[in-house]
């Protein structure tokens, strides 16, 4: 068992209180068409999400934006569940694509995101990338890691709020 004070160097952390309820925040990372309206930054869009929540099951992740010179950009994004404790912990991987098949691509990092009640009412909110090297990790911060988790977090805050 890893201590909880454990930090991996390749692990980059996004913590926040978001004022709204565990229940709805874990819907909003567990419903395709609510997950479609908070999980990139905009301007980027979600335009397709398939995704069995259950150990092994796979996920795909279309996103599409303006790339660096302006064009548009589309970003597959396969996967796989390694981890569904409703509602308190989502871990998911690139390294497979549902039923334990291995990636096409080379494995990029494991989200682990965590949900709690925080006191006086909200969702304690712990959102973790886990990355396979030093390398990838500084690449994903490099890409705006902070920035654009902390947009993603905000957009998922203000909806679960609405709901």
């Amino acid at each position: 068992m890893i201590p909880k004070d454990f930090a991996s160097p390749y692990e980059l952390v996004l913590e926040r209180t978001l004022a709204a309820p565990r229940s709805t925040v874990w819907r909003c990372w567990t419903e395709p068409a609510l997950i479609k309206q908070w999980f990139c930054p905009l301007p980027w869009r979600v335009t397709e999400v398939d995704a069995d929540f259950s150990v092994g099951g796979g996920s795909f992740t279309r996103m599409e934006g303006p790339g660096p010179d302006g064009q548009p950009m589309v970003q597959d994004c396969p996967g796989c569940y390694l981890l569904v404790d409703a509602p308190r912990r989502l871990v998911f991987t690139d390294a497979f694509v549902g039923d334990w098949l291995p990636g096409r691509n080379k494995p990029f990092m494991v989200g682990d995101i965590h949900f709690a009640d925080a006191p006086g009412g909200g969702t304690l909110y712990r959102a973790v990338a886990r990355h396979w090297s030093a390398e990838d990790r500084e690449a994903h911060e490099k890409m705006g890691f902070h920035e654009g988790w902390g947009k993603a977090a905000d957009q998922l805050e203000a909806l679960a709020k609405s709901l």
